[in-house]
């Protein structure tokens, strides 16, 4: 129980910490609630999914539920920027159906095609879009529905709902919610691609 609690703590601490250095970077000052988990991980079909990819995982908030709901066979790549993270993450998470990778999620496309892997059935993002200057949140969003497979999904979370034109344009389908029960409250965005695409 107590190595849990300083597990945490360090978590917490490593996060907070990135956050004043980076504050661009992460869209929140602490890590995600566990409803916010569950809420953006509800629509994914894990019998369905073989490669998941999340972009900006932090420090494993998402990372570790979905390993531990996804299929033996399956594969979870994670795309962060920040090397304390990465460094953190592939300590932390010793898991070979894991792939952490340091690169951009504008990236996505050519990480998959590095390691090996076919597109995407879910992307998971929680990196701030809305702050980002337009031509890269562009680029980052048509990049990821280039790298889904018909019928994909790209599950967004966000703080604003600056990010809703670009996702809306690149889409054919984009649904809306939100989570009141996390600090701050968090817009969710399932944009899906037709099964034809």
């Amino acid at each position: 129980m107590q190595s849990n609690a300083r597990s945490s703590i360090a978590e917490m601490l490593l996060f907070a910490r990135n956050f004043v250095l980076h504050p661009h970077m992460l869209g929140s000052v602490i890590p995600s609630s566990r409803y916010l988990v569950d809420q953006v991980l509800k629509p994914i079909d894990w019998e369905r999914a073989q490669v998941i990819v999340e972009y900006g995982p932090g420090v494993g908030t998402f990372t570790g539920e979905i390993l531990g709901r996804m299929r033996a066979d399956a594969r979870l790549v994670v795309i962060e920027t920040n090397r304390d993270f990465v460094r953190f993450l592939r300590r932390s998470f010793p898991d070979e159906r894991l792939h952490v990778v340091h690169d951009s999620a504008a990236c996505v496309r050519k990480v998959l095609q590095r390691l090996g892997l076919p597109a995407a059935q879910y992307i998971i993002s929680g990196i701030p879009l809305g702050s980002m200057p337009d031509p890269v949140r562009a680029q980052i969003v048509d990049e990821t529905r280039a790298a889904l497979a018909p019928g994909g999904a790209f599950l967004v979370y966000q703080f604003t709902a600056r990010a809703l034109p670009v996702l809306e344009r690149t889409f054919s389908s984009v649904r809306r919610g939100f989570e009141r029960r996390n600090l701050p409250p968090a817009q969710l965005f399932v944009c899906a691609t037709g099964l034809a695409d």
